[in-house]
């Protein structure tokens, strides 16, 4: 399952170090008042008040209770059969059980008596409901990914305990998918853009780079202005909360995969006393400043390039093109796709398939493992480097990007821009802060980053963005949430291991479980000791023991 969405090498690289959209994760924070505010110190001109300060003034209620709230907390949700899915025929995947709805929800929070908006949810009932205690929620990550989809296309995941004793619920978040989703550009121009490498040469990247994100924010705005300011992850975690009341659940049991355990961590932090059973899975450190997050990104895909390329020709030396030496495969496979800036491949469709693209289908194959999608990159780039043929590449590209077999693309890239900025506006960096970035790259990401530079981090981040956030990252402690238990993978190259200490280790109460192993996440991976464990957790509440490892 493809989760956390990963700068893309090159373009997103550079895009990453110049502040341009993000496709990665912020984790944020409301903003903090100045050092002067928080002493309390005067305005110029003033005395500093000598008498009694004035009283604090009463919390605002939320959540329930929020009179203002009340009726979208008060709402029914109208299940019935959902629609036929072509998608889903065509997998051969049996959606005749599940139940589709709409939830009401406000479109600003601060006033939800001006605007709503409806989230598409589809519910996938307990296989046995005398045996059922209550409605699992679940997230796959992004941001952008569809929940909906997570449930439909993804049901075997939960086949077994996890579907006999709950509902399992699935929800587009506000600005994706089905749910007043974020929209920029038509079909027609993404192929476009995707197909542009970015240019090698410094001083003709930068400008190039002012002239796309000024150019694709003016879009967003245009098109989507009125979501921009609303589309992120507090606000989505307050939907959550009012799903999980609409749901009859006095607790939140939610199961969020990589940037879904950001979401997960927001919703303990603004409803602590509501949570129940959170598994936190494939974790984002939301403590973490998001240049640093994104470098360390970029070391995790190196490394299990590495592997991947070394594991081809240690392994399947008569399927690997990449040569004899495990120590230069890498290097190898590297240049041949760097090599596709001056010469694409033509695909069958017509489109070219330059280095970018290329980086992209091959980042997205390394989101899983040597017993999944390792076999597919081996054939894809036997396919391009022996063959000349990008087609399998480009199709794993195609996945990444959102794109159908019919050239239509899914609002997944364009919501994902869009909530990274809503949830962080990265300061520009200091230019010691840049040079420890570029040189950890270059020695320890060589192949992904070549010929990025210092001057590639010059800007803040979502500088040319129309919405500026005040949100922050911080540690998030959710004091008085229930103990959550956070899962993360020794080889997981989007949200690196040492996310999930981080993020453990924040809360005021929570477990570490351990998957020891490559790709992304740790859910539908089809390890027992990891399965067992999430339903001992979510069905009993009973917690692996600290320190528990799963090979």
């Amino acid at each position: 399952m493809r989760t956390f969405r990963a700068a893309r090498p090159r373009v997103l690289l550079t895009a990453l170090a110049a502040g341009a959209l993000l496709l990665t994760s912020a984790c944020n924070d409301t903003a903090k008042p100045s050092q002067d505010q928080a002493a309390g110190a005067s305005a110029p001109g003033t005395t500093s008040p000598t008498a009694t300060p004035p009283p604090t003034p009463t919390p605002k209620p939320t959540g329930e209770a929020d009179p203002a709230l009340q009726p979208f907390y008060g709402q029914q949700i109208a299940w019935a059969d959902c629609p036929a899915d072509p998608t889903a025929e065509k997998l051969k995947i049996d959606t005749s059980g599940m139940q589709c709805g709409k939830l009401h929800v406000p479109l600003d929070y601060a006033n939800p008596g001006t605007d709503a908006i409806d989230l598409a949810l589809v519910k996938y009932p307990a296989a046995k409901p005398d045996q059922r205690i209550g409605s699992l929620m679940v997230n796959p990550g992004g941001p952008g990914e569809s929940g909906v989809g997570m449930v439909e296309y993804g049901a075997k995941d939960f086949t077994g305990t996890l579907h006999n004793r709950f509902d399992v619920i699935g929800f587009d978040p506000r600005g994706t998918g089905d749910s007043s989703p974020v929209v920029c550009y038509d079909d027609k121009q993404r192929d476009a853009a995707d197909q542009q490498d970015a240019p090698l040469d410094l001083a003709t990247r930068k400008a190039e780079h002012v002239k796309q994100a000024t150019e694709h924010a003016a879009a967003c705005q245009a098109k989507s202005g009125r979501l921009l300011p609303f589309v992120g992850t507090r606000n989505t975690a307050r939907d959550l909360d009012v799903l999980r009341a609409v749901s009859g659940d006095k607790k939140l049991n939610y199961l969020g995969v990589s940037y879904g355990t950001y979401l997960g961590s927001l919703y303990a932090e603004e409803f602590p006393k509501n949570t129940g059973r959170l598994v936190l899975d494939g974790a984002v450190d939301p403590s973490q400043d998001t240049m640093d997050h994104g470098v360390d990104q970029q070391v995790g895909f190196e490394k299990s390039f590495e592997r991947f390329a070394a594991d081809c020709v240690e392994n399947h030396a008569d399927e690997c093109p990449l040569g004899k030496d495990p120590a230069k495969a890498a290097k190898k496979a590297a240049d041949f796709l760097d090599g596709l800036y001056d010469h694409p491949l033509t695909v069958k469709d017509g489109r070219k398939l330059g280095r970018d693209l290329a980086w992209t289908g091959t980042i997205q194959a390394l989101y899983g493992d040597e017993k999944t999608s390792w076999k597919y990159l081996r054939a894809a780039l036997g396919w391009a480097m022996v063959r000349g043929k990008g087609d399998y590449l480009m199709d794993s590209a195609d996945g990444y990007n959102g794109r159908d077999e019919n050239g239509h693309y899914s609002p997944m890239q364009e919501s994902n821009g869009a909530i990274s900025c809503a949830d962080a506006a990265r300061p520009a960096p200091t230019p010691e802060h840049a040079k420890q970035a570029v040189d950890r790259l270059t020695a320890e990401a060589p192949l992904l980053s070549k010929g990025t530079t210092v001057d590639d981090y010059s800007e803040a981040g979502c500088a040319y963005w129309p919405f500026k956030t005040t949100e922050k990252p911080h540690t998030i402690r959710a004091e008085g949430a229930a103990p959550i238990l956070v899962v993360g993978s020794t080889g997981d190259p989007a949200t690196p291991y040492a996310s999930a200490e981080a993020l453990a280790k924040g809360f005021a109460s929570a477990t570490l479980l351990t998957r020891v192993g490559e790709g992304h996440g740790a859910f539908g991976k089809g390890n027992v000791c990891i399965d067992r464990a999430l339903e001992a957790y979510l069905t009993e509440g009973t917690m692996p023991a600290d320190g528990t490892r799963c090979s």
